[in-house]
């Protein structure tokens, strides 16, 4: 073979090759996104805010936090699921990920085909707290309370389909309760109506509820994971103080958009799973109440499809709907 018709039969194999590169760039090539569907001050855009300036180190390129609240988290999921596959624009999701399409007629995405998963990163235990100006001192009074007034006590949250939410309408399915849920733009709103007895109770983030109930602007009931909490130890869990098997714990992950290269979903797991590895970083996570989970984007799949079987079944049993 000639070298003309050697070349003429190498070209193709190599522009196809520079084709194969042009669309999948090196991890990272310009600036990151991370996106939380929420707005500033909670868990969501806490976890972004601490991973952002470890990531900017590691990967040299900037990583940005962008709230895009709305929703429930809708907003931003719609935005990150027409994204390019590339890893440049990730999103940190709720447990609203999976129980938005349960709440919803319709959503303008699919939940699980429509995204890349890359991690779960930590997980939450929840406090049901009620205000000093209510007579319950425990779940078994609160129960008897509601039975008396049914219908007429509240329950607030950070919005529907928020880990709030789904614990709230746990606890009425589970205890044959009749009570209002009344959803906030995010769950400061909400714990503040508490405290001052607008409404009466709260299945708030035990981050931001202990606290308040150390400085006793609210009262601790129950924690709402299967063990006690070492930060409040005499705080009994929801199963103990009446509705055996109750658990129910906020989760956050990471997202990106759909057809991500297997290899840069991984990388990028790895990345997020060393940073969350830091002392500092660990320690600013204990502080918040944060359990470290990690796991590989295939876990994290499965996982999200176990909770989506889960709570939608919760949500159908109490007839919640959004719309």
């Amino acid at each position: 073979m000639n070298i003309t018709r050697r070349h003429a039969a190498i070209l193709p194999a190599a522009l196809a090759m520079a084709g194969t590169a042009a669309a999948q760039p090196a991890f990272p090539s310009r600036p990151v996104t991370l996106v939380a569907g929420f707005p500033p001050g909670g868990t969501v855009d806490l976890l972004g805010r601490i991973l952002a300036p470890k990531l900017t180190e590691l990967w040299r390129q900037p990583v940005l936090v962008e709230n895009r609240p709305g929703g429930s988290g809708i907003v931003a999921s719609q935005a990150v699921a027409a994204a390019p596959p590339d890893g440049h624009l990730l999103m940190i999701v709720p447990i609203t990920h999976v129980t938005n399409a349960s709440l919803h007629r319709s959503l303008p995405f699919d939940p699980i085909a429509d995204f890349t998963p890359i991690t779960l990163m930590a997980s939450l235990p929840l406090m049901l707290v009620v205000g000093n100006n209510q007579p319950a001192r425990n779940v078994t009074e609160l129960m008897a309370l509601v039975r008396e007034r049914p219908g007429r006590l509240n329950c607030g949250s950070g919005g529907n389909g928020t880990s709030q939410h789904l614990a709230c309408e746990l606890f009425k399915s589970s205890g044959n309760l009749d009570i209002a849920h009344v959803p906030y733009r995010g769950n400061a709103a909400a714990l503040t109506d508490v405290m001052s007895g607008q409404i009466e109770m709260l299945f708030d983030q035990m981050a931001v509820a202990v606290p308040h109930v150390r400085e006793g602007r609210v009262r601790a009931l129950a924690v709402t994971t299967a063990q006690r909490s070492p930060a409040l130890p005499d705080v009994p869990t929801v199963a103990e103080a009446g509705i055996p098997g109750f658990e129910a714990t906020a989760w956050f992950g990471l997202v990106g958009p759909p057809r991500m290269a297997p290899e840069v979903a991984s990388r990028i797991q790895r990345d997020v799973a060393s940073v969350l590895a830091l002392q500092d970083v660990r320690d600013q996570l204990s502080n918040q109440g944060l359990t470290l989970v990690g796991g590989s984007p295939a876990e994290f799949g499965t996982f999200l499809r176990s909770e989506m079987t889960k709570w939608s079944e919760v949500i159908r049993r109490s007839g919640a709907r959004v719309d």
